[in-house]
């Protein structure tokens, strides 16, 4: 069942790249190694993290097809799929050999900032053709559009398809409303790591996670825990990495993420331009909060 596989954290992966420039993939595998030793629920492929839009499509699709092998069917796999012109999304999702992955991701239309209507109709044109279930993904911030809660609702009872929203707005009223008022069926993702934890206490089933890359044990601890109502557990794990979320974005994403990744050994602090490595400052702040949690660490029982 689609909605299992989709309880708890998911983490959107990022592409580490050699210091040419091109794709690391023996860090790749190792990272997917490192998710599923740490009993991250499901993986996220060619999402925001990925740095997807400086990506060729050739190697998206190796990139895909890498992480389908290397996972071999041990855990589930979301693929992002989304842009801003219907007709190339839908048949880019027509034209993509999706065995192997679970469930669509699909980032509202950025840039040329649909109203509702146009967001419900983009959404109808793709849930009529995915064959697998899709996830819609609300990231305002980044695409300049909010898709409303009645724009989700609406969407999520009429399209059995439509499956979940991975909801980064941080309008709690919002989210609230999406909750008390969906299908028995759909599921309310979180988007953003530092709001998951009150997410969960209102309805949420889960997150897909940026820090999830660095800390998938001890942060997906912080998720079961709560989803089985020990708030008291996930509440002190999520204290200890309050701060190590808020440097996650100081200078963008994934540079924080890359910078954290780099620190424990894990790939080299590369990005592809326009993106580029955090500043020093904030690698210093980053490398000292890491310090801090590894002492912490023996004292949480993950």
């Amino acid at each position: 069942m689609t909605k299992n596989k989709l309880i708890g954290m998911g983490v959107a992966l990022v592409t580490p790249f050699n210091d040419d420039g091109s794709i690391d993939y023996d860090s790749l595998g190792n990272l997917i190694e490192y998710q599923i030793d740490c009993n991250t629920n499901y993986l996220v492929v060619c999402g925001t993290t990925a740095e997807t839009p400086t990506l060729t499509q050739e190697e998206k699709e190796q990139i895909v097809r890498f992480v389908i092998k290397k996972n071999d069917n041990r855990i589930p796999i979301v693929l992002g799929i989304g842009g801003n012109n219907t007709s190339g999304v839908v048949e880019q999702i027509k034209n993509t050999d999706l065995e192997g992955i679970s469930a669509i991701l699909s980032v509202a239309p950025y840039y040329n900032k649909p109203s509702q209507e146009g967001l419900y109709q983009h959404y109808k044109a793709i849930a009529t053709v995915a064959e697998i279930p899709l996830i819609l993904y609300n990231v305002p911030g980044r695409t300049s559009v909010n898709i409303t809660s009645q724009t989700t609702l609406r969407l999520a009872k009429e399209f059995p398809n439509i499956v979940a929203i991975k909801e980064a707005s941080g309008n709690f009223h919002q989210i609230d409303e999406i909750i008390k008022n969906k299908p028995k069926n759909f599921m309310v993702i979180s988007g953003d790591d530092g709001i998951t934890f009150p997410l969960i206490t209102l309805g949420a089933e889960g997150v897909i996670s940026v820090i999830g890359n660095a800390f998938p044990k001890e942060f997906g601890s912080m998720v079961r825990f709560a989803l089985r109502g020990d708030l008291i557990g996930a509440r002190e794990i999520h204290y200890r990495f309050t701060e190590l979320m808020d440097l996650l974005f100081v200078d963008g994403n994934p540079a924080g993420v890359k910078s954290m990744l780099s620190v424990m050994g894990l790939i080299r602090n590369n990005l592809r331009l326009p993106l580029v490595p955090t500043t020093v400052a904030t690698m210093e702040k980053i490398k000292k909060v890491l310090a801090e949690i590894n002492k912490l660490e023996d004292k949480i029982l993950f």
